[in-house]
């Protein structure tokens, strides 16, 4: 009768704590994100600087692995966002003529083979008229400023915030873990010692090895694509690899947008054709060589579940929620995984057995 009570009362906290969790996520998602992001980010690179910090003092460490994020993020922000929004204008601008290859390429081969026409003057007629709002369109899809002079402050609030409270996390991260596993209930300890175990596992390998797996990405794409000689290589490169952490999502948008690239450039079939064979081998290459290597078949986290993780944390929580999705995605994992090896050892998954 104790071991049942007991039971019942630690899964009580466990519900009472994963209710005030969610609450607080909730109501706090508003200023949660920078916390969250700085948090995110220590985790990653918290290996780094305890490798480092084994040969200098642990602030130099952090300093340096500060400078390297920033690093990274200034590259992204100052060379791929200017070259997309440039490469998006253009597209736009000459989308009539894109519309024009659609009907002199694929027009005989639509009426020769489903007996359709393709009436394409209406959309080229429209696409020119409004070239400029869809031009304006595209741009606004970029992270824009439409609050006035709140918004700024917020994001200018964040951009000083989310590095200090960086600094501190990668400082003191094995001190807080320490201090958090003091508060664990004795009884309990070994329990919530083996779960953390296994998600840090879960969740370690698959971020930083999908950081890997964008950055490989990113350069093959990149370089294939110069090799190609297709314009904006650079641009439609680093979005593709970076996008990959989104299962899909890379080489979809980067053949969308390298497809449109190059029909304004080459307007033949045969340096589309070199196009999609570089992301079919860059596809080949993620699925097969990259994320087998980096990330791990283990893990257990399918594509799916990363895509409904990101899309319904986003939903609930904004920034904050997707920035949640994975960390929390993985604790789930791990925890059905247990729900599952005691499900398989109940007697209502094996059925009463009679006593002899």
């Amino acid at each position: 009768m104790n071991t049942i009570d007991t039971s019942k009362t630690r899964y009580t906290w466990w519900l009472a704590v994963a209710a005030i969790t969610c609450a607080l996520v909730y109501f706090l998602s508003p200023i949660l994100a920078p916390f969250l992001a700085a948090a995110v980010l220590a985790y990653i690179f918290n290996p780094l600087v305890t490798r480092m910090a084994r040969r200098l003092p642990r602030t130099v460490a952090v300093t340096i692995a500060l400078a390297l994020i920033a690093g990274i993020i200034l590259v992204l922000l100052l060379v791929l966002m200017p070259l997309v929004t440039r490469q998006i204008k253009t597209i736009v601008t000459q989308f009539p003529q894109f519309i024009d290859w659609i009907k002199l390429n694929l027009g005989p081969l639509v009426l020769q083979h489903f007996g359709v026409e393709l009436d394409t003057a209406l959309l080229k007629d429209w696409l020119t008229e409004h070239a400029q709002e869809v031009q304006g369109f595209a741009v606004k899809l970029l992270p824009s400023l439409k609050s006035g002079g709140l918004a700024l402050l917020g994001l200018i609030g964040n951009l000083v915030l989310t590095p200090l409270v960086l600094f501190y996390f990668m400082r003191d991260w094995d001190d807080m873990v320490a201090h958090v596993a003091k508060l664990i209930p004795r009884n309990w300890n070994d329990t919530v010692s083996g779960l953390w175990n296994e998600i840090d596992a879960v969740l370690g390998e698959f971020l930083r090895g999908q950081l890997l797996v964008m950055l490989l990405m990113a350069i093959f794409y990149t370089v294939a694509l110069w090799a190609v000689g297709l314009d904006y290589a650079l641009s439609v490169g680093l979005l593709a690899g970076c996008l990959t952490f989104v299962p899909y999502l890379g080489v979809i948008s980067g053949v969308l947008l390298a497809t449109l690239t190059g029909v304004l450039q080459f307007g033949d079939m045969t340096h589309l054709v070199w196009i999609w064979v570089v992301f079919v081998i860059g596809n080949v290459l993620e699925g097969s060589v990259f994320v087998p290597w980096l990330v791990g078949d283990r893990i257990g986290l399918h594509p799916v579940a990363v895509i409904f993780a990101l899309l319904a944390f986003g939903q609930l929580f904004g920034i904050t929620g997707i920035l949640m999705a994975l960390p929390a995605s993985a604790a789930l994992l791990v925890w059905l995984r247990h729900v599952r090896g005691k499900y398989l050892g109940s007697n209502l998954y094996q059925g009463d057995r009679p006593t002899p």
